[in-house]
Parts: C-alpha cells; sequence; structure tokens
C-alpha cells in the first residue's frame, strides 16, 4: 500500500534525500564526523514503511525479522573521538546493531549489512581495549543487543536421524546464512563476558537466569559453528559468575534429561559435555551428594540413546573424571553400562567396549571385584560374536597390561569363564583374524597359570561331552515318540505327525 502511495508522487520528491527521512529513525545521523559530539539514538526497528509479507523460506537458522532502516549512516571510529564521548559513541554503536537483517537474500540491504558489520567489529576492537570499567548503562544496552540478534526459535527440523544407530556417523551440518553477523555479536559476548572491565557483581545483574536459560537452547542450533561458540562462552559464564554456577548445572542436567527420557535428539550435547568435562576436573574432594546425583541420573543414561557414538567421546571423558577423582564409582559405571548394553547394535557393542577399557584402566582391586563376574561374562558373550569387530574389539582388550594385571589377581573367577569362550571360537568362528587373536589369548592365558588353564579346559570338554550326551538323549527320545506315533491309527480328530 506504502508502494502503491510513493509510486504516484513526483519522481522528483522521491530523490529528495535526507530531507525525506525522520532524523529520529537514522542511527548514527546525528554524528558529526570531525569527531564533535555524539547524539544518542535508537535503531528504531519498527519505523520503516510496511512491506508486504514475503514467501516463507525454511533455512537452517531461525527466520530473522527483516528491519530496514532507509540510509544507515557508518559512525566514526572510537579514535575519532575525545575519552567522554566514547561511552555515547559505544551505545550509538549498540543500537545501530539492534537491526537485525534478513540473510536469506545476500543481495538484499548489502550497504546496511555492511554498517552494521563495521559496526560490530569497532564493538569488538574497543571492548578487548578497554581499559576502564564498563557502566550498568553499557552493560544492559550490549544485552539488549544480544537478545535481540542471537536469542531467537529454530524451526523445527525435518532431517531424519541416522539409520546406523550409535555409528557416531554425523548429518550433513547445515550453516546459518546470517553467520556473517551472528559470529561477530558472539565474539563481542565473549569478549565483553571475558573482559578485565566488567564487573562480575553487576554483569550477574544481567547476565541472570533468564539470559542463561535462553542461551542453553541455543545449542540446539544445527549450525556447528554457532555450538562452537556456545561452548567457549558458556564455560567463560560459568567460569566469571560463580553464583550462577549451580543454575548452570541444573539447567543442563533438564536439557540432558529432555534428551534422554523425551526427545531422543538434540544437536549440542557433545559441545555441553566438554564443558561439564572441564567443569567435573575442577570439582573439590570428597565430591558433593548433588555431583554424584549428576553422575549416576545423566551421565549413566546417557549411554542409553541410539546416537551415543556422536558425544562418546566427551561422555567417557566425564565418566574417567568422575572415576578418577571418586574411585568408588567405578563399579557404577560397569554396572551401568551392562545396564545399558546394546544387543543388536554391534557398532554401538564396540564402543561400550572401548569405553570398558578406559574405564578399567582407572579402576582399583576392590573396585573391580565388585563386578569382575558379570562384565566378563559379557566380554565372553562378546568374544564369541559373529560380528568380527566385536569379538576382535573383545579380544584386543586383553592386550591392556592393566587389565591383565587385574585378572591375573583374580584368574580363579575369570578363566572358568573366558576359557570356554575361547575354545569355542577356536572350534568354529569364521574369521582368521578373530582365529589368531584367539589362539594367542589362550597362550597367554596358558602360561599365566597353566594348570588353572588346563583345569578350566577339561571342565569345558568334560560340560561338552555332558551335553551332547543329553543332546543324544533328547534325540532319541524324540525318534521313539514319532515311531510309537506312527503305528497308532487315526480316529477322530486326533493330531497326525507328518514326516519330513
Amino acid at each position: 500500500m506504502w508502494k502503491q502511495f510513493v509510486s504516484k508522487l513526483p519522481r522528483k520528491s522521491s530523490s529528495s534525500g535526507k530531507g525525506d527521512r525522520s532524523p529520529g529513525c537514522s542511527p548514527g545521523g546525528n554524528a558529526a564526523g570531525n569527531g564533535g559530539t555524539i547524539q544518542r539514538t535508537s535503531s528504531c526497528p519498527s519505523g520503516g514503511p510496511a512491506r508486504p509479507a514475503s514467501s516463507v523460506k525454511r533455512m537452517s537458522s531461525a527466520v530473522f525479522p527483516s528491519s530496514v532502516v532507509a540510509g544507515i549512516e557508518p559512525l566514526v571510529s572510537f579514535k575519532d573521538v575525545p575519552n567522554g564521548e566514547k561511552q555515547n559513541l559505544f551505545l550509538s554503536k549498540v543500537s545501530l546493531c539492534c537491526v537485525v537483517f534478513d540473510f536469506s537474500d545476500p543481495n538484499k540491504n548489502s550497504a546496511e549489512k555492511d554498517f552494521k558489520r563495521q559496526a560490530l567489529l569497532d564493538l569488538v576492537e574497543y571492548v578487548d581495549s578497554a581499559s576502564t570499567r564498563f557502566s550498568e548503562t553499557m552493560i544492559a544496552a550490549c544485552c539488549r543487543m544480544f537478545a535481540v540478534n542471537l536469542f531467537r526459535v529454530f524451526p523445527p527440523s525435518y532431517r531424519t536421524s541416522s539409520s546406523g544407530g550409535g555409528e557416531g556417523e554425523e548429518e550433513e551440518p547445515m550453516f546459518d546464512p546470517a553467520w556473517p553477523h551472528l559470529h561477530l555479536v558472539y565474539e563481542l559476548l565473549l569478549k565483553l563476558i571475558g573482559s578485565s572491565s566488567l564487573d562480575a557483581k553487576l554483569g550477574k545483574k544481567y547476565f541472570d537466569h533468564s539470559f542463561i536459560v535462553k542461551l542453553l537452547e541455543l545449542f540446539n542450533s544445527e549450525d556447528p559453528r554457532e555450538r562452537d561458540c556456545l561452548k567457549t562462552i558458556l564455560h567463560r559464564i560459568y567460569g566469571k559468575f560463580m553464583v550462577h554456577r549451580p543454575f548452570i548445572r541444573k539447567a543442563v542436567s533438564n536439557i540432558f534429561y529432555h534428551f534422554v527420557f523425551e526427545t531422543d535428539r538434540h544437536n549440542g550435547i557433545s559441545e555441553l559435555l566438554e564443558v561439564f568435562g572441564s567443569v567435573i576436573s575442577g570439582f573439590a574432594l570428597p565430591l558433593k551428594e548433588e555431583h554424584k546425583i549428576f553422575f549416576w541420573r545423566v551421565l549413566i543414561p546417557l549411554h542409553k540413546p541410539k546416537t551415543v557414538g556422536v558425544y562418546l567421546q566427551q561422555l567417557t571423558y566425564c565418566v574417567t573424571q568422575f572415576v578418577e577423582k571418586e574411585p568408588k564409582l567405578a563399579s557404577s559405571v560397569i554396572h551401568g553400562l551392562l545396564r545399558y548394553w546394546p544387543i543388536t547394535n554391534c557398532q554401538k557393542e564396540v564402543m561400550f567396549l572401548s569405553e570398558i577399557e578406559e574405564i578399567l584402566e582407572a579402576t582399583n582391586m576392590v573396585e573391580f571385584q565388585k563386578c569382575m563376574v558379570p562384565l566378563f561374562q559379557r566380554i565372553a558373550h562378546c568374544i564369541n560374536s559373529l560380528h568380527f569387530q566385536v569379538a576382535e574389539r573383545a579380544l584386543f582388550m586383553w592386550n591392556n597390561d592393566h587389565i591383565i594385571s587385574l585378572v591375573a589377581q583374580n584368574r580363579e573367577d575369570i578363566l572358568p569363564i573366558v576359557v570356554p569362550a575361547l575354545e569355542r571360537n577356536s572350534q568354529n568362528h569364521w574369521n582368521q583374524s578373530v582365529l589368531n587373536l584367539t589362539v594367542n589369548l589362550k597362550k597367554m592365558l596358558s602360561e599365566m597359570d597353566e594348570e588353572l588353564f588346563s583345569t578350566c579346559l577339561n571342565k569345558y570338554m568334560e560340560d561338552e561331552e555332558r551335553q551332547e550326551s543329553l543332546n543324544q538323549k533328547r534325540k532319541l527320545a524324540w525318534e521313539r515318540l514319532e515311531s510309537a506315533a506312527a503305528f497308532q491309527p487315526v480316529t477322530g480328530n486326533t493330531a497326525v505327525l507328518v514326516s519330513r
């Protein structure tokens, strides 16, 4: 409607330049290019004329509200104004950066986007080199700008989950078209939080619980560059504002609960676990009950989702950090892994075996004895797996010196479980590599305790003979029943045995 009205006006009136613009809606319009007084202006995101709605196009990020400020002019550089006016210039630049553009069309508002980009670069440079304390007005203005640019709702993802289920194969990442501005906003946020000019007591008033929750929601972004920035920023916030640490741990735990028990889908689990890996390493001893609850209720159930391969490296690091700090937790980890052990997913089974080996390296004898029987029953089952990668990984574990040391001290309990599995492998397995590893392990165990190994082997042979005898008896019993049934006359509804 506005365009139709303008098209009817004389052409010369539409080219009158700055005189047709409202002075209050042009950021920087009052800035003197020679370093004079800077007047604070607002970005006036709603000051432009109404525009017809364009067709909605889904992209990897949320669709930003498009605001166009006619004739945005670049603001002067900080070095061109006296120190007394730098705060006003800072606020003017922050106000300019509150205008959000639509990046679905790269050719749209290109000049205004460049002005905003330059303003963001100036702000980053100023914050990085600031020597005086930031005022409350400056902090509040920055937080408003961060909220406008960063906090947004992501569109629903229509991408299907990985069909492999645990192989760790990540989908092709989707990159946010607005990243040219977003990464500068994130850099400014990171510089501001890490700056010594930011008073933590004053900053916590604006970087509050609401800000942290909205920041954590951005971890579900499909752009890996954004998640990487958020990871660093969250770590800085955790270190800067100690008063917010319990809340951050609780909020991140809620994200993990939602992922494990409800959605089974989240893009930022590996990044959140990476942050928590460094957080856990800083826990004081003895561990608080809150931290142990996080270990039992969050880290152990995180082994359940089929996409565990995407974040298993970070998860294993967090678990081993807990075990190193509190060795009594080792048996709890192993029992938890056995509870969530995959039955039909061989690739996930290989990953679990790798994690078991890392945990056993940090396990002492007392905790090992609490879980060794069910653990080696599972390992024996993996040794006999028809999937050669699972069998290989289970056999490779025996190359670990610490595991061999634990086994040697408890060989009376472990060898009777493992030797039968090795003997079955040597007789029946189809893969030559698995057969070679089996022969090597049998030789190693025989050298460890030849008498015990021979006893276990003889017992296995006796059990096999006994089982074969039972099978023969069962077979003969069925044959007698079939013969007897064959001579019985068929009357009425009598069942008939049909021979094959």
